[in-house]
This record gives structure tokens, C-alpha cells and sequence, in this order.
């Protein structure tokens, strides 16, 4: 498998009450589409990855709306897998590219999050969960929580290495002028913000932020680029009751096995990751369900830098969902157009030194979709 990233176009991540999601979803869209080199009617397919804003909106009909606005002709839908959606649009898009059923497709994640309570934001994201943990009043602070408190009590991770992933990506996020938080944070300050569910903090816990992300995939192999070779998605339950552990995201496991076998590569070849840090517990998580360390060695891992700008494996170098933000539907994207600039050696001040190989991990709710993509120049 060989599909190109053509194009890449990336919004600004915050609270952007100027702005509809219509204008962010065509700002990204006219980005990607100009950095190309196509114009909009080579675009074969929209298809555009969104998760709540048919429950706050009441507008559903997304893909025919936004290719109208980007006078697009051909297919348009929407596809939602939770806080997945976004690389479970680009999942599907490689898939109608591999089957030639489309050549130019597409790609725009966005989420508009601000214009509304935070009550109807969390009751509109706890749709990813199971009837069963809504009807007991949890959320996805309280969820990812159990799961903290299960890693700490299993292998001794502690508040302060959970709040060193926040630090590290508010420095990473402190390089890139698109993040909705682009400062650094001290330990101390992460330490002591407010608690929002023991024994996550404040700064444990990634922002409702708007925004957008889009691609332009073909495949196009014919001249040098930076291409998507590894795609895959894994399942597990809604709930976790039913979950054989919670100190891991099997998902995860599952899907990056599959992944990387289409490429040949091996976890040890990745140069740079872009992981789906919801919650800080979340990437210790995924540093052990990806393979880069052994089962209960993500705190420290983390804590040693090994996942910092200048480390063996630097990890959310955009910020993450932690400080660049959160928009749900478009963090799938957003993780591809980082590494896309990665390998392209464009990504500024927080370039990785002679990267060449990406991975992305995308999660919907506490791991029921997990999406994995690599990414080779």
C-alpha cells in the first residue's frame, strides 16, 4: 500500500467564536487543495470526519454541505468513530483509493466545540460511551481516570509522571503557532491545578477546542512524497466492565501490529508519533501498547525524555491533544498533517531530525476504535 499525502491544511486550534464550522472546514480544505497542486473540481470524494455537531446543530448532512461550499462535484459523506472520526475518515479514504473507485479524495476533520455548554459538549462526547456508564453518571474524565488509578495501583506510575507528559507536550506546543495553548507549563503548576477526577488534574485532561485538518490523498507514485503505507483499525468493547484489563488499550495493539505489517517496518524504525493523549494516562498508555516500551514502563519511559524534541522517539511533537487541542473530529487529520510535515522536513522549529517514518494513533472514547496509520517519505 502506497497512497500520497498530496496536500496538507491545518486551521487554527482554540476557542474561535469568529468562526462557523463551515468556515473551518473550508479554510482547512482550500489549504490542503492549494498545497496539491489540483484544483476542486479534480476532487473526486469528500470525506469528512465529525463526531457531535449533528447532536448540538441539528445540521447532520456535513459532506454535501461542505463540498457545495468548496464547489465540489463528486461523492460527499460524513464518517463519525467517536474522537476517531477524524482517522477513521482517512482510514476509509486510503480504502475507496485502493479500490479505484476514487482517485483525489479529500480529507477534512473539524469540530466545533466553544459555542456551547460545557455541560452539552460532555453529555454530546459521552454518546462514545455505553448506556451503562452513562445511566451511572460517568464521564470521560471519570473513565480515564479508573484507568489511571488501575496503572498506578499495577505498576506504581504517580501523579508527577502523568504530569510530565502534560509538560512535555505544552513545550512541544509551545513551538507551534497553530495549538490552542502554545506555552510551557511548569511540573509545580501541573502538580497544582484543580482536580477534576482523582487522580486527573486540570492539566491532565486535553481542552474543547474548534478546529480543522485536511488532506488530499491519491496514489500518485510517481514522484517523491511522503506517502501513507500502513493503515488499520482494531475494536474492542464500548465499556470498559467488559474489558479483559484496564491498564491497556488492546485496540491499540491490535491495530498497530496491523498496520505496520502492510509496511515491513517494525516499531523500532518509527521516528516520530503523534499519539491520542485525551488524558495524560492515555499516551503512558500507548508508549506501551505501541510496543516502544515493555507493559508498565510508560511513566518512566516518558519521564527520562526519551519522548522529548532531541530524545529516540519524539511523540506529539504538535502538542497533542493536550496543547494543541482537542477538537474531536479533527484530531485524526490534524495527526497526519504533522507528520506530514515531519517527513517533509518542514515542521519548523520542532523538526525531527532526519525523520522518516511516522505512526499516528487515533482513539475513539476509552479505546473501542483505535486507528493507526505509518507514514514513510
Amino acid at each position: 500500500m502506497k497512497i500520497k499525502v498530496l496536500g496538507t491544511g491545518l486551521t487554527k486550534f482554540g476557542e474561535l467564536w469568529d468562526k462557523s464550522l463551515f468556515d473551518l472546514a473550508q479554510e482547512a480544505s482550500l489549504e490542503a487543495i492549494k498545497d496539491s497542486g489540483l484544483s476542486p473540481n479534480q476532487i473526486d470524494a469528500v470525506f469528512v470526519g465529525n463526531m457531535i455537531y449533528g447532536k448540538v446543530s441539528n445540521q447532520d448532512h456535513l459532506g454535501p454541505t461542505i463540498a457545495s461550499q468548496l464547489n465540489i462535484k463528486g461523492a460527499a459523506l460524513r464518517i463519525e468513530g467517536a474522537c476517531a472520526s477524524g482517522g477513521l475518515a482517512v482510514h476509509l479514504a486510503i480504502q475507496s483509493i485502493l479500490a479505484q473507485t476514487y482517485k483525489n479524495v479529500l480529507v477534512v476533520g473539524v469540530e466545533k466545540m466553544t459555542d456551547i455548554s460545557v455541560s452539552q459538549v460532555t453529555s454530546a462526547l459521552m454518546g462514545a460511551g455505553s448506556e451503562e456508564e452513562r445511566r451511572a453518571g460517568l464521564t470521560f474524565p471519570a473513565l480515564y481516570a479508573l484507568m489511571a488509578k488501575a496503572h498506578m495501583q499495577k505498576y506504581g506510575t504517580t501523579k508527577k509522571q502523568m504530569a510530565q507528559v502534560a509538560v512535555k507536550n505544552h513545550f512541544h506546543g509551545s513551538l507551534n503557532n497553530k495549538a490552542q495553548f502554545p506555552y510551557e507549563v511548569s511540573l509545580e503548576k501541573a502538580l497544582n491545578s484543580p482536580c477534576i477526577c482523582d487522580p486527573l488534574n486540570l492539566f491532565d485532561a486535553s481542552p474543547i477546542t474548534d478546529g480543522a485538518a485536511a488532506v488530499v490523498l491519491n496514489a500518485d507514485t510517481s514522484k517523491r512524497g511522503v506517502f501513507i503505507t500502513g493503515s488499520a483499525v482494531a475494536t474492542d468493547t464500548v465499556d470498559l466492565s467488559s474489558r479483559e484489563s484496564l491498564t491497556e488499550i488492546k485496540a491499540t495493539r491490535e491495530a498497530c501490529q496491523k498496520a505496520l505489517k502492510q509496511t515491513g517496518c517494525q516499531i523500532k524504525d518509527v521516528n516520530v508519533c503523534e499519539v491520542h493523549d485525551c488524558f495524560t494516562i492515555a499516551e503512558i498508555l500507548a508508549m506501551e501498547d505501541l510496543g516502544f516500551c515493555k507493559k508498565g514502563e510508560g511513566a518512566e519511559f516518558i519521564e527520562k525524555g526519551t519522548t522529548k524534541l532531541g530524545g529516540k522517539i519524539p511523540v506529539n511533537t504538535s502538542g497533542g491533544l493536550k496543547a494543541c487541542g482537542h477538537p474531536v473530529g479533527a484530531t485524526g487529520v490534524k495527526q497526519i498533517v504533522e507528520l506530514t510535515w515531519q517527513l517533509r522536513g518542514s515542521a519548523g522549529s520542532r523538526q525531527v531530525k532526519d525523520a522518516k517514518v511516522g505512526l499516528a494513533q487515533n482513539v475513539g472514547g476509552t479505546g473501542a476504535t483505535v486507528v493507526v496509520h505509518v507514514l514513510q517519505n
